[in-house]
């Protein structure tokens, strides 16, 4: 059974709009990490919206668990999904940061003695445990996206959406909060869809979702993502710099990597397993 299902599914935000996902199919597995990545407007946030059911799609049926999703079970579906937004101050919902990370923890009927440790984990996993009695608004970028991804983690989501999540984030807390989620996702046995237009975020993921103009250009995987680079260069999307680095490499002074190396430390690694062409 998937743990998310798309079949034949039409979506457009208004009757007059084209259509940003026609005749659409997808299917990702439990426990599975997944990206999907393209350009804006390419269809990835309208996927996202839509497995939570926040979007309504004209035509086609969405199944999340096996279960079709609809207005009447909705809300009860949603229960096992946690979505982390673009922008978190979309998300606050409490006066402080531990307010916050209790609410869902609340509306799920968590008993107080496991919300109080689930609050202190789930901000410790952030780095956010020191900032418990903060207003979350006055928080900068970085911090309130990842008390958005505490409060989202500490209900043990099924399905985790991210949507653009770590977008608000410097390099060195994108890979933190990435591994973070990482590690709590093979502990908990979560399905994970990140949706981002930075390819640097998905050297985590099983599978990769390639989106152009609301369908699938390529569903493959990390190490061979880059095999059609100049593909991907046609659609909009801007490569890391070690993967450019590593093709001029190859182009100018006869190396030939396995595969292309998604930040300096892969970098490094490929640079000295990598074989001179003969």
């Amino acid at each position: 059974m998937s743990a998310i299902e798309f079949r034949d599914v039409y979506f457009r935000y208004n009757e007059d709009a084209p259509w940003v996902l026609k005749k659409f199919n997808l299917k990702i597995e439990e426990n599975e990490t997944v990206a999907i990545i393209g350009h804006n407007g390419s269809g990835k946030s309208t996927i996202a919206k839509l497995a939570n059911g926040l979007l309504v799609p004209q035509a086609g049926d969405i199944l999340i668990n096996g279960r079709k999703l609809t207005a009447s079970n909705v809300w009860e579906i949603r229960q096992n999904i946690g979505m982390v937004f673009q922008n978190p101050e979309n998300q606050f919902v409490g006066t402080t940061v531990r307010d916050d990370v209790a609410f869902g923890l609340e509306n799920r009927g968590i008993p107080r003695k496991e919300m109080i440790k689930r609050i202190h984990t789930s901000l410790t996993q952030v780095g956010m445990e020191n900032y418990q009695d903060h207003e979350p608004h006055n928080l900068s970028g970085g911090q309130k996206q990842r008390v958005a991804i505490a409060s989202v983690m500490a209900t043990y989501p099924e399905i985790l959406l991210l949507d653009e999540a770590t977008s608000m984030l410097d390099p060195r807390g994108r890979k933190e909060i990435l591994s973070t989620i990482h590690d709590l996702q093979e502990e908990l046995e979560i399905t994970m869809v990140m949706i981002t237009h930075d390819l640097h975020e998905i050297i985590l993921t099983d599978r990769v979702i390639v989106m152009n103009q609301g369908q699938i250009y390529k569903d493959t995987t990390v190490d061979h993502l880059f095999n059609d680079y100049q593909g991907l260069q046609s659609i909009g999307l801007s490569l890391p710099l070690t993967v450019e680095l590593a093709i001029e490499l190859e182009r100018h002074y006869d190396y030939q990597f396995t595969t292309y190396p998604l930040d300096n430390e892969e970098f490094l690694k490929a640079l000295w397993t990598s074989n001179l062409k003969e």
